[in-house]
């Protein structure tokens, strides 16, 4: 590390340590309150999808879900000659809780790197934005990847962090089969079970979602690249004309697919489509575990940042969901793919 780079990795440490309110900002501490309300907004921030999804911060490390703001419906009669009139939760609770466990994120940035970064005046900035966008990354990985929590995970094995956490769709699968569909043959073949995947969007809003939901305006269709791929694909080739292509714009644009609006997500399964709110979704993190302990290691020519803090991904209410995956489509032979 240059004399120049130590200066302002000193000076970063320093500021770390002042914000904090501790003396030495290279010992392992925790992070004060509002310094953690900030890094989990502006790791929101850096991505635009955890932005919409429900994000909260909770105090105990189990305990029952929040809800969303509104669940079924509350109106009804009642001949109080018979019995008393009876009250209904308007929030959404599920008996199901959850469980905020403890996810590490720990970088490494090398000398010859922070060497080419002291050139510049934003070193500081530099530095801390690189691994907020990749915890970003990694929440939004885990939530549709994970299926498992391992008490030591394998990056090899697990490329996309299915042994960091329980994910929201593994959750979906295990607490809500009727939610839930595998195998769906979409094509223009006779044994299709849809012919588009327009009907077969439909469909799953129709059948799986509770039927309070089905005609929410904030309804969206996630959907993984392949099938967007399929849908927009013909258009994109074909339409060559002034109007059709100002008309494929929008199309692209709103990506309405089976009368919804459509969310193209990073990490989401390629053969895949989850109807929902984003609001349904959520990450608690518990308050006051965020850990963090940077040191130099000149044994390996770097700088190390150990950072850990307990979360947990929540799927508000079950019946606001209808998930698909492993979608089948024409291999061009006849078969399915």
């Amino acid at each position: 590390m240059d004399n120049s780079t130590r200066r302002h990795f000193d000076a970063f440490t320093n500021q770390i340590a002042k914000l904090n309110g501790i003396p030495d900002g290279t010992k392992k501490f925790t992070v004060e309150p509002t310094i953690e309300q900030k890094l989990e907004d502006k790791i929101r921030e850096s991505a635009g999808f955890l932005s919409d999804i429900n994000s909260v911060t909770v105090t105990e490390a189990k305990g029952a879900k929040l809800g969303l703001d509104i669940g079924s419906p509350v109106s009804s009669t009642q001949n109080t000659n018979d019995a008393d009139r009876t009250t209904k939760d308007p929030s959404t609770l599920d008996e199901r809780e959850y469980e905020c466990t403890q996810t590490n994120f720990d970088t490494h940035i090398g000398y010859k790197k922070l060497d080419q970064w002291a050139k510049f005046p934003d070193f500081q900035t530099r530095i801390t934005n690189l691994i907020t966008k990749q915890q970003a990354r990694d929440r939004i990985m885990i939530g549709f990847n994970g299926t498992s929590r391992a008490d030591t995970s394998d990056l090899v094995a697990n490329p996309l962090l299915q042994d960091v956490n329980i994910g929201w769709l593994q959750h979906i699968r295990t607490n809500a089969p009727e939610h839930h569909m595998t195998g769906l043959k979409v094509g223009d073949h006779a044994d299709a079970d849809f012919k588009n995947i327009d009907a077969a969007v439909m469909a799953l809003a129709d059948e799986l979602l509770d039927e309070w939901y089905r005609d929410d305006t904030d309804l969206v269709a996630i959907m993984g690249r392949q099938l967007l791929s399929d849908k927009f694909i013909g258009l994109v080739d074909s339409n060559d004309a002034p109007t059709e292509r100002n008309a494929l714009e929008t199309i692209i644009t709103n990506k309405s697919v089976g009368g919804l609006k459509s969310a193209r997500v990073p990490f989401f399964p390629p053969r895949a489509v989850l109807v929902t709110r984003l609001d349904n979704l959520g990450i608690y993190t518990q308050a006051g575990t965020r850990r963090r302990h940077i040191k130099d290691k000149p044994e390996r020519d770097r700088i190390e940042d150990y950072q850990s803090v307990n979360q947990s991904y929540v799927v508000e209410d079950y019946g606001l969901t209808a998930f698909a995956e492993n979608i089948l489509v024409p291999d061009g032979n006849n078969g399915w793919e």
